[in-house]
Formats: structure tokens, C-alpha cells, sequence
């Protein structure tokens, strides 16, 4: 829950409003961004850095863990490591030979 200055609760229409005000004040495109998408990058942030499952549940809310590991953790760092080590094979460094994938 967001509230207003005088400590009521805000509106919808006023959280995004507030959020798009934030976000270009931070030199991003407001357009490209919502509330919902910076609750998916916590949660994937506290999971790659090694905070249990369980534990980021509780932080956004969730009964279970079912939500968050489904639908709102994006395992960044094991995608990024598999793509960077297959770049490493195909365009080896200048003193290694190219691998032939096995």
C-alpha cells in the first residue's frame, strides 16, 4: 500500500503516475517500465545472489513459493554463464583452437 502525503491511501492511477515520475527523474524511459517489472527484477536479483526461495516469497507476499519461482524469478545468471561459455568455444581466444562442441 502507497499513501498520500496526508497518509491515505493512494489510487492506482496516482501510484504509476508517482512510479513514471520516478523513473524518468532517473534517466529511463517511464514508457518502458512498470511496477510489476521492478517486482520481477527483485525477485530475480535476491535469487541470483543466493537468498532462499522461500525467504523472497515472504519479502513480495506470497504464500508459497509456486508464484515467485514460476512466474517472477528469471534465472538471469545460468543463461547468461551457458550463452558466454558457447561464445568462449565458437570464438576462442587467439592461442586456443576452436572446439568441435563434444
Amino acid at each position: 500500500m502507497f499513501a498520500t502525503r496526508n497518509g491515505t491511501q493512494m489510487s492506482a492511477g496516482n501510484v504509476r503516475r508517482e512510479f513514471r515520475r520516478v523513473i524518468a527523474r532517473a534517466g529511463l524511459a517511464p514508457s518502458e517500465w512498470t511496477p510489476r517489472e521492478m517486482r520481477h527484477t527483485f525477485v530475480s536479483l535476491l535469487s541470483a545472489d543466493g537468498m532462499p526461495l522461500e525467504d523472497i516469497s515472504r519479502l513480495v507476499g506470497h504464500e508459497g513459493t509456486a508464484v515467485t519461482e514460476t512466474a517472477y524469478r528469471h534465472q538471469i545468471r545460468p543463461v547468461m554463464e551457458t550463452g558466454a561459455t558457447a561464445m568462449d568455444r565458437v570464438f576462442p581466444a587467439d592461442d586456443q583452437e576452436p572446439s568441435s562442441g563434444s
